[in-house]
């Protein structure tokens, strides 16, 4: 976000105090304080005013964001009362993102990452991991069906966006039928529905993710054109009949030979000329700090790979498994499309 450099022995120390700086990013947020640093340079004492704070005070908390490589100092006076800071772009955004109501890192945080905390090494050494019980891959029953699925949906706007982007490019063809492998609770599927009024979504998933997606049907204004198929795509064939067929957040949880058994699959699911979407976090340094809370936990979690590729991976893998005319589309995540070649 800001392209601060630290050194090692610098981001040691912001992390050992990791627990504060949240803090002082969750008190910023609350008091509109990143508010009016993105408004414009502010002076410490304007600022302590506004926001009814004692400028001696704040002007630490303010030391501490800068500490964060979070916000600048612009002009550094005598006074310090009268010293200007601004934010770097997108600080406020990416603060409610992360501490606000709908963060994905404290819907994260009710996994029971906790079971491994201090016991790393036992971890890797294989004497602790999260028992199936608290966490399965896949999931296992109603309830961790739900919970997964439910932290999955929360996650979606970016990949919203981009199918929205994308629709006319995508469904230009009246009546045109999509499959959606592992598609959650519907969720994806009713938005791409909401602005494409000639699609048709069926979800595959497990079968005990049909009354995930028959209820977001019913909340749905076009879940008349939201259908699901239950099965496992580990031990069937995906079913045919579609001119599409997407993986969005799935290729990655799985190892690279199961990634290619599944594009095979779809190669023979689809008909001549159908097209897959590919639509993930491709790994960048950013999407990798992202994805920290899952590499972390998905240590106890053998089942589960889960680890991002680069898009240039996937590009290989579609071409090996008889795909073609393979395009990247831009957006908040990149959206892979590739067409059907014979093998």
């Amino acid at each position: 976000m800001t392209g601060t450099a630290y050194s090692p022995r610098a981001l040691m120390s912001l992390l050992a105090n990791g627990s504060k700086a949240m803090d002082v990013i969750r008190t910023a947020l609350d008091l509109g304080l990143l508010d009016a640093l993105e408004e414009a340079d502010v002076g410490v004492a304007e600022l302590g005013a506004r926001l009814d704070v004692l400028p001696g005070r704040l002007f630490k908390l303010l030391d501490c964001l800068e500490s964060l490589g979070m916000v600048r100092a612009e002009a550094v006076v005598d006074d310090y009362t009268l010293t200007r800071y601004r934010a770097v772009p997108g600080l406020r955004r990416a603060a409610a993102e992360v501490v606000g109501p709908g963060s994905l890192e404290l819907d994260r945080d009710r996994y029971p990452w906790r079971m491994l905390y201090g016991d790393l090494a036992g971890v890797l050494r294989g004497m602790t991991s999260i028992p199936p019980h608290a966490f399965a891959w896949p999931p296992q029953g109603a309830v961790q069906l739900a919970g997964f699925e439910q932290s999955m949906a929360a996650g979606l706007t970016p990949f919203v966006q981009t199918f929205r982007t994308h629709a006319k490019l995508l469904w230009n063809t009246p009546g045109s039928r999509l499959l959606d492998v592992g598609g959650g609770d519907g969720t994806l599927a009713a938005h791409l529905l909401a602005h494409s009024p000639d699609l048709r979504v069926d979800v595959y998933n497990l079968p005990e993710a049909e009354p995930l997606v028959g209820r977001t049907r019913l909340d749905s204004p076009h879940g008349h054109r939201l259908g699901f198929v239950g099965g496992d795509f580990l031990g069937e064939p995906l079913p045919a009949g579609y001119d599409a067929l997407s993986f969005v957040r799935v290729l990655h949880d799985w190892p690279i030979p199961t990634a290619r058994m599944l594009l095979r699959k779809a190669h023979g699911a689809l008909p001549p000329g159908g097209r897959i979407l590919i639509c993930e976090e491709f790994r960048t340094p950013e999407r990798l700090a992202a994805q920290f809370f899952w590499s972390y936990f998905l240590m106890g979690v053998d089942a589960c790979v889960s680890r991002l590729y680069e898009i240039e991976h996937y590009v290989r893998l579609l071409r090996e498994s008889g795909f073609g005319d393979v395009v990247v589309l831009p957006g908040p995540v990149e959206l892979i499309v590739a067409t059907k070649k014979d093998l």
